[in-house]
């Protein structure tokens, strides 16, 4: 049976399965319509029939499809001027014409006006689903080329390291049990503590779930996006719709199509995007900027932020009702210092993946420079911990990593922490901080022997004595 048009449901797909490829036919005769209709369907294809060039036109600017096939003659207006509308207004369609024999030259130059391919109106039925589909297959191709033309200046995807303690064991059992299900997931944690890699994962288990590893995975950070380009981002625009729009633009929804959108820190969307982006979950589809049609979508959402959701609703800075659409199963990630027992796994993983991309031996680390890692408090979390492997691997020639290889403000973050102060004061107690610090150690490896302790240090035994009477040191004397 043929699907009659209805573009208010055009984009409420079942996001568990992919969407069907949407066909429309073009054909004054009721009989090859009903004809390529019948053999579309069998194929899988969702159908739509029209009489004629206007029609079909005013169809598109409604509703979105994948492939049009267009009958060369019809009345009032010919197959030839509707492919060059067609082209022009959605160049994202494309069109498989139909004609006779006779009107080859004519298909010789549709074909240079953009259509993707013809066939003859005496068609064998699995010539019409293998050119059609092929057309359909055309179309996927080229906007997965557009994404990743736009995303590739981005890091190629990074691996997840299996926690070892309680906290992130819970959350990978329920990463495998939600991976396969088409719901919505919200990651709650600080900046930093690996929100993108787990919403990576839950994409892999889900393509997995699938038996289609190339399923796309689209990140958006919306935080560092400026915020007039945000929805043109999302959403897409069509040619002129503003200034500087000069071709038409494929959003982030439509480029995750079939795969998984991830929306980083989506607290700080504004409150008019918001709508859209409630409507964009509700009704699956979109509107792109300057258009006039919904586009259906079928993406697997998953968002982020580290900001409590809940109070910016109480405050007003974010919609409940959006809140409730996201916050279907939500995943609190723990900061670093609630897992410290997976630093060394994150510390060999780190070695070894900036080893490679600097394209050096994989360096050892001492059991004492671990330890010291595993004391610090890590308030940039993995991407802190990450940042500062990367700087020891690119920097440290020696075949192992020591302590002495490791920052000063992980031996000394109460100095660091003093010279955070402003002006000429912080700076004083920042250095009167490190000289506690520094003298104090030593003292404790001499026994607090002041002499000893002053030969160590380089300095004459008074000036010790007047260092640790200004520092406040005190302490029993052991020099003989």
């Amino acid at each position: 049976m043929v699907a009659h048009v209805d573009t208010a449901g055009a984009g409420k797909q079942n996001c568990g399965r992919p969407r069907p490829p949407r066909a429309l036919v073009v054909d004054d005769d009721e009989g090859m319509r009903t004809n390529m209709s019948l053999v579309l369907e069998s194929g899988g294809f969702d159908v739509f029939e029209v009489v004629d060039g206007p029609s079909a036109l005013e169809w598109l600017e409604r509703a979105s499809v994948d492939v049009v096939l267009l009958d060369i003659q019809m009345p009032e207006m010919s197959g030839m001027e509707v492919l060059e509308r067609i082209k022009k207004s959605f160049c994202d369609v494309e069109v498989v014409m139909v004609t006779v024999l006779k009107e080859i030259p004519t298909v010789v130059e549709a074909m240079k006006l953009g259509a993707f391919d013809f066939v003859i109106k005496d068609f064998r039925p699995s010539e019409l689903l293998h050119k059609v589909g092929h057309a359909v297959e055309h179309r996927r191709t080229v906007r997965k080329v557009a994404w990743l033309e736009e995303e590739v200046a981005r890091t190629a995807p990074g691996e997840m390291v299996e926690g070892k303690g309680r906290a992130m064991k819970e959350v990978q059992e329920l990463v495998n049990k939600i991976g396969p299900l088409p719901a919505t997931v919200l990651l709650e944690g600080e900046s930093g503590t690996g929100k993108e890699l787990l919403a990576r994962k839950l994409h892999h288990v889900w393509c997995h779930s699938r038996g289609d590893e190339k399923l796309p995975f689209v990140p958006v950070n919306l935080a560092a996006m400026p915020a007039d380009l945000v929805e043109s981002t999302l959403f897409g625009h069509e040619k002129g719709a503003f200034t500087g729009a000069t071709g038409q633009h494929y959003g982030k929804f439509e480029h995750a199509d079939g795969g998984t959108l991830f929306l980083d820190e989506i607290g700080e969307l504004r409150l008019d995007l918001q709508t859209k982006i409630l409507r964009a979950i509700q009704e699956r589809e979109v509107e792109r900027v300057g258009g006039k049609r919904p586009i259906p979508v079928d993406v697997r959402l998953v968002v982020a932020t580290n900001i409590d959701l809940q109070e910016a609703v109480r405050k007003g800075e974010f919609r409940e009702d959006l809140f409730y659409r996201i916050n279907v199963i939500p995943i609190r990630l723990p900061p670093l210092r609630e897992r410290i027992e997976d630093v060394p796994a994150l510390v060999r993983h780190f070695l070894h993946r900036h080893a490679r991309r600097f394209n050096r031996p994989v360096p050892g680390i001492t059991e004492e420079a671990l330890d010291l890692l595993c004391r610090c408090s890590w308030p940039g979390n993995i991407r802190e911990l990450e940042n500062i492997i990367e700087r020891l691997v690119a920097v440290v020639e020696d075949p192992v990593i020591e302590e002495s290889h490791l920052p000063l403000e992980l031996c000394y973050p109460r100095f660091f922490e003093c010279g955070r102060r402003r002006g000429s004061e912080g700076l004083s107690s920042a250095m009167e901080a490190f000289q506690r610090s520094f003298i104090s150690s030593v003292l404790d490896r001499t026994g607090w022997n002041r002499k000893a302790a002053a030969e160590e240090l380089g300095i004459g035994y008074s000036t010790l004595k007047k260092k640790l009477k200004r520092l406040g040191l005190s302490g029993t004397d052991n020099a003989p």
